[in-house]
Formats: C-alpha cells, structure tokens, sequence
C-alpha cells in the first residue's frame, strides 16, 4: 500500500465491527518494533531531511529575546516569527499535493528544501524583524513543501506498515523539535545570526542526501486538485480530529512560543529547557504513545493526555504569577512527554480515519492544524504583554479543554480506527 493510493474504509458506528483474523495487537505491535529498524536508505535520508526540517521550528526559541533585543522588537512582534511561518505552511498544506501528484515526491522535497537553504540564509542577513518576519514566510513555503511530501515518501518506502512509518516521522519530528533549540542556543550564544547559517547549511546537507539515495518517485497516476484537502475536510471523523488538532496545536505553540520570555535566561539555559522538552517529546511519541494507543485505543489516550496537558498549563500559570521559575522549567519537560504522545496519536488518525488517500488527508489535516500554529504564538504573547503572564497559558488550557470535547464529540466516527485494548 503507497501514500499515493493507500485508503481506508469509512467508519459506519451502527454497523457491526467485521471480525479480526490477521494476527493479535500485541504480535503487531512486536512486529513493527522489529521492523523500525530495518528501514531503506532513502526512508533515513528522508527522516535525517526531516529532522533537520523540524530543527528549524525550535531554532529561534532560544534566540527570541535575543532577537527582540537587537532589532529593537517587542515579545508579541518577535512572536510574528512563527506565526509568519506557520500561516504560509498551513495555506500551502492546500497547494503541495497539487505540486507533488504533477511532479514527483522527490522533486518536490528538493524544491522545499532548496527553499529552506535560500530562506534560512536570508533571514540570517535581517536588518529589521519585519524583514527577518518576511523571510521566515519564505522558509514556511519551503517547510510545506518539505514537511507534506516528506511523511506521504516515508509511508510510500517505509518497510513495517503504515504505523511503523508515521512513529519515524513523528520521531524525526521529536528529534528535530529537540536539537533545534540546542543548535539555536549553541550557535545563538555566539551571534545570534548563526543559527539561520547553521540551518542552511543542515538543509543543504539533506538536499544532498535526498539526491543521492532517495529514488525517482514519478507523478500520481491521480493527479490532486486544489481543492481536494478542503473536500476531505467533508468527512466528519477528518473533520473533528482535525478541529481538535487546531485547538491542541494552539497550547503546543504557546509553550513553545512564550516560555522563552518569562524563564529569565540567556541562549544556553532557554536552550537547555526545550532541548529538554524535545527529548521528553521524541521519547514519548516513539516509545510511550504505541503502547497507550494499543492499551486504551486513540480517543481516551487524546482525552487523558489533552486533559493533562490542560492541567500543566494552568500549573505554569500558577507558577508565572508567582515567578517560580524552576516550576516552569519542569512542566515545560512533562508538556513536552504529553505533546509527543499527542502528536503521534494524531497524526495517525488523520492518516487513516477517512477514505480519502493519505497525502490528501494529510493536507487537509495540516492546513487546520498549522493554523492554530500560527495563532497561538502573537495571542499568547500579546495578552502575556497585555495582561499578565498567567493569561496565556489559562487561555491555551481552555482551548485544550475544547480539543477535547471536539475529540470527545467526533468518537463514533473513529471507533474503528482506535486498536483493540490488550
């Protein structure tokens, strides 16, 4: 089964679930552990690509004082950084599988990632954060382009089944989310230009790699329209994962997004904090959220850990109000083990939860999903700036608080998908 033409059968709630034959959960689970290794060159090449592509998200965290300081900026402005990115990635998440279905997977990663290599140099050489907030637009073009074709060639090559491959990509996704804010601090304690440079030169690394080891993936034999991702959004179980991804991806990105500003450190020690929350995240979504997914199924592993998360953010609230800083830095760890565990899960449903074909699933998933990226880091800050620096972590905990009752809600239409408890 390819990304390109893999589906899956519509969940009906009132019809009779058909009986299992093919082997136990837990004999699946072992079989793709085993197989996680064994995987194609081109798969970890693609994956390496994709870790370097994630890096450039957390690059900045460490750096956003740095940059606020130096071009004379305030937090909600430097904020713009991600929103800037994330609103060109989500609107592009619409255009990318018209791109790849016309030219080929493999020329479509290297036109995101010769994107990155031209964006990232660029945004080193700004001389205003409009500028800088201009570039790192560009760089979302070429993350979209990158980051869609990426997860639809590492399902199409991956060997193990489709779950094997969405746990690598969620595990370069971790890994890069972890080593993006320990490059940022490592090459920002520097000058806080160098880690655009830095990341240019990772992208240009993988531009080498995907060409020397990926092989020619040709154009769909079904090309995708541009409205296709908008029309998988119809089906009602996509619809509410994706909804709730919004709302969940609105408390993800303040964290990432705000923290920085209230922890009262330098490069190395923001560094610290979220190289720290990027392991907790890659850990958890690789190893922890399978074995919850095949023990609870997927909507109470959302609900549980949507609800954990709602409580840490209101803890870090607390503990802002009262600038307890060590508070902080710990729950900023334990939100990074629940997103990772979030992140897999959901990744997964959308992949698998509506008849439409992968990549435009995931299309559509991530043009709502990005945008609540791209919201939440300018909200969070302003109203931090506005009104107090407990506001935004409340606010993120209440629109966790909605993720659930959107997962909650959308239940009979991703039943069938969840696994069968062990």
């Amino acid at each position: 089964m390819t990304a390109e033409t893999g589906v899956q059968p519509e969940s009906h709630p009132d019809s009779a679930p058909a009986p299992q034959h093919g082997p136990a959960p837990h004999e699946t689970l072992e079989a793709e552990k085993a197989s996680f290794f064994r995987q194609p060159k081109a798969v970890w090449a693609t994956a390496a690509a994709s870790v370097f592509a994630f890096m450039g998200i957390g690059l900045v965290d460490p750096i956003l004082p740095a940059i606020a300081q130096n071009l004379d900026a305030s937090p909600s402005q430097v904020s713009l950084l991600f929103t800037s990115y994330f609103l060109v990635t989500a609107v592009m998440m619409l255009v990318t599988g018209w791109v790849s279905s016309r030219i080929g997977g493999k020329k479509t990663l290297l036109i995101g990632l010769a994107l990155i290599v031209a964006f990232a140099s660029l945004s080193g050489t700004s001389q205003s954060v409009a500028e800088l907030i201009g570039w790192r637009a560009g760089w979302g073009l070429g993350n979209s382009l990158f980051v869609a074709t990426a997860l639809a060639v590492i399902v199409g090559v991956a060997s193990g089944g489709t779950s094997t491959a969405i746990i690598l990509y969620e595990a370069a996704l971790g890994l890069g989310l972890s080593l993006g804010p320990l490059a940022g601090a490592l090459l920002g304690g520097w000058q806080w230009r160098m880690p655009f440079f830095g990341t240019a030169t990772l992208m240009a690394i993988a531009f080498i790699a995907i060409l020397a080891t990926l092989p020619k993936t040709p154009p769909a034999a079904r090309k995708t329209r541009f409205r296709d991702p908008l029309q998988a959004l119809g089906h009602a179980g996509l619809r509410s994962v994706a909804g709730s991804a919004f709302f969940y991806n609105f408390g993800f990105y303040t964290v990432l997004a705000f923290v920085p500003f209230i922890l009262g450190m330098g490069a190395y020690g923001i560094g610290a904090v979220f190289f720290g929350w990027g392991v907790a995240l890659a850990l958890c979504s690789v190893f922890v959220a399978p074995q919850l997914q095949a023990r609870f199924g997927d909507v109470k592993v959302l609900a549980g850990t949507l609800a954990g998360l709602a409580v840490v953010l209101v803890g870090m609230a607390v503990s802002a109000a009262v600038h307890a800083v060590p508070a902080v830095v710990v729950l900023t760890i334990i939100a990074g083990a629940l997103l990772g565990i979030n992140n897999t899960v959901y990744t997964e449903l959308a992949m698998g939860v509506s008849d439409a074909p992968r990549p435009v699933a995931s299309a559509g998933y991530n043009f709502v999903r990005w945008m609540g990226g791209a919201l939440a880091p300018f909200i969070a800050t302003w109203l931090g700036e506005t009104y107090g620096a407990p506001v935004p972590f409340y606010a993120s905990a209440v629109a966790l608080v909605i993720a659930i009752g959107i997962a909650l809600g959308g239940r009979k239409y991703i039943h069938a998908h969840e696994p069968a408890a062990v």
